[in-house]
């Protein structure tokens, strides 16, 4: 017989999650993702005006907040045809850039890690060896025994106490957790000093965009003035605070992320074998080194894989109504052509039509109608999206700086390409994905300057950010590659107000429930014949939807009217 596990909500991401996965001979034979919360924000935005939509999009999450502002200006700014300067697509690029990096290693330590690395066990640890070891992986200097030591006995008073704080309700002791104490004792230490370096990172994006979260964004450019000696603006001394983020962060990446990454990577290789998925990856692209209207000098290239298969990589055309459409076959919305249509994001609907059942309630009607996410697909096909999506297609492009990173992980760690399509894949590109950006910052940095210093101080042609130039109807598309994965907001723009706005992001993509032929989406599938060992903690499932780093903010776009919600993990016969 087999039982159906209620994981709700799925905690360390943002949003709320619920995942039923049924269990039989102790692997899950099939799974179900369901979003439910809703903001709708494409409601939120009807009837405003174009320029500000960038400062109500990036309210959608705290997580992805400058990414969606970003994609909103490239959004409108395409339904105007307006060209930014060169240097405000550095600036732009730099903020991007700390985004990512800031992300993935707060995904990695604070989201993520403790999905791997058991803190109670991080106790038996032995300082001195622990120390011998890290200093073998690293040059970071925070390695010596003492530090390991009086960090030991910090999480021994928090153990003794029975207040774990920050680590309450993990399952510690897990059979499924298989590091050494002395790596677990490492893991730990750095979990809390990312919590220290992330929140340096972000003064990036303070920098340029006066604050974080949230920062502030411009139709038609930036929002900062530039120049060496102005010192209301963007000066040297400002820019010299810029490089010394940039140079931090690369080091923190290469000396603390990466050594960390491999070594417990080390430890589970098994899960090159685990949760692979559906195996279609779509990338929109992003990074732009000679401007947004040039996608081929984008770092990050746009593609689409079927079927792992490298050899080919497809074309992605996003303003072509047959590439993505959104269908609500099993979503808790109605379309006005009915409930099997399929909208390109221009024509979307977002009208709520929930049909579940009232909480408190045991599990879903699967059969039925389960998620407050749709379901995109693209050319029919359901995607993955994301940072494995990202190098599988930068790699499958022959992209020289994509096959180092890649080539040299797979030789370390004694893996073959296949072990990419997996748990432990979607875990690893982050890191690697990491170390370019790193890179890309500082040569972006280094551009920026050097334009500076040769006396480009270019502005946007702000005529076209007056409404009075504006075409009676307009349409547009922006898109980014978000640190989840592939992003797109679709504009229609009439009389000089939003006429409709859909946003389609990358949990969307993963998170979706399936279409009206019964595919899968990403999550449900990387589920599918997942080991649970124990059906009360199921931490498998924890850390193959966290390998995705979801954003349930993002893709719902409610409570109930009490604010009831539901906190539990249950078994439940099937």
């Amino acid at each position: 017989m087999s039982k159906r596990i209620v994981v709700d909500p799925v905690t360390r991401i943002e949003g709320h999650l619920r995942i039923e996965a049924e269990i039989e001979n102790g692997r899950i034979r099939d799974a179900y993702s369901s979003g439910t919360m809703v903001r709708l924000l494409e409601e939120i935005l009807r009837h405003r005006d174009p320029r500000d939509a960038w400062a109500i999009v990036g309210r959608v999450c705290g997580v992805c907040t400058s990414v969606h502002s970003l994609t909103s200006v490239r959004c409108v700014e395409d339904a105007l045809n307006i060209v930014i300067p060169p240097n405000a697509e550095l600036v732009r690029n730099l903020m991007y850039c700390a985004a990512f990096m800031h992300d993935h290693v707060v995904h990695f330590y604070h989201l993520h890690a403790m999905d791997w690395i058991d803190v109670v066990n991080a106790l038996k640890a032995d300082p001195v060896e622990t120390s011998r070891l890290a200093q073998s992986i690293s040059s970071w200097p925070k390695s010596s025994p003492g530090y390991f030591k009086d960090l030991q006995t910090r999480i021994r008073k928090l153990v003794e106490s029975g207040q774990l704080g920050i680590f309450t309700n993990g399952y510690w002791g897990h059979p499924a957790y298989k590091l050494p104490a002395e790596v677990n004792l490492i893991g730990l230490a750095h979990y809390l000093e990312a919590l220290e370096w992330q929140k340096e990172i972000v003064k990036v994006q303070a920098v340029f965009g006066g604050k974080n979260p949230h920062p502030n964004y411009l139709v038609g450019g930036m929002a900062c003035a530039i120049g060496i000696d102005d010192v209301s603006g963007i000066n040297a001394e400002r820019l010299a605070l810029v490089k010394q983020l940039l140079e931090a962060g690369k080091e923190f990446v290469e000396q603390v992320y990466i050594p960390d990454l491999m070594t417990i990577a080390s430890f589970y290789k098994d899960w090159g074998s685990i949760g692979g998925g559906i195996g279609n990856y779509l990338v929109y692209g992003d990074l732009p080194w000679n401007g947004f209207r040039d996608p081929g000098s984008f770092k990050f290239p746009a593609g689409a894989i079927l079927n792992k298969d490298l050899s080919t990589v497809y074309d992605v055309n996003l303003r072509d109504d047959a590439e993505v459409q959104e269908f609500i076959t099993h979503s808790w919305y109605e379309y006005k052509e009915g409930r099997e249509a399929g909208l390109h994001p221009w024509k979307g609907e977002s009208q709520i039509k929930y049909t579940g059942p009232m909480p408190p309630f045991e599990h879903l009607n699967t059969d039925q109608a389960y998620s407050y996410l749709k379901t995109p697909r693209w050319k029919g096909h359901a995607m993955e999206v994301g940072p494995l999506a990202r190098l599988l297609v930068g790699y499958a492009r022959g992209r020289e700086e994509y096959r180092e990173v890649i080539d040299k992980a797979l030789k370390d760690l004694d893996i073959p390409v296949a072990a990419l399509f997996s748990t432990l894949g979607r875990t690893a590109a982050r890191g690697l994905e990491s170390q370019l950006v790193t890179r890309w910052a500082l040569d972006f940095y280094h551009q920026l300057v050097e334009n500076i210093k040769n006396g480009d101080t270019r502005m946007a042609n702000m005529e076209k950010f007056q409404p009075a130039t504006w075409p009676a109807q307009a349409i547009g598309v922006g898109y980014a590659e978000a640190p989840r994965g592939a992003l797109a907001h679709w504009i229609n723009i009439a009389d000089e107000k939003i006429a409709n706005y859909q946003l389609v992001v990358p949990t969307t993509w993963n998170a979706s429930p399936r279409d009206g032929k019964g595919q899968r989406s990403a999550y449900e599938a990387a589920l599918v014949d997942t080991p649970v060992a124990n059906e009360q903690q199921p931490l498998e499932i924890l850390r193959t939807v966290h390998s995705f780093d979801p954003c349930l903010a993002c893709a719902v776009h409610l409570y109930d009217e009490h604010g009831n919600h539901i906190n539990r993990v249950s078994v439940l016969d099937a």
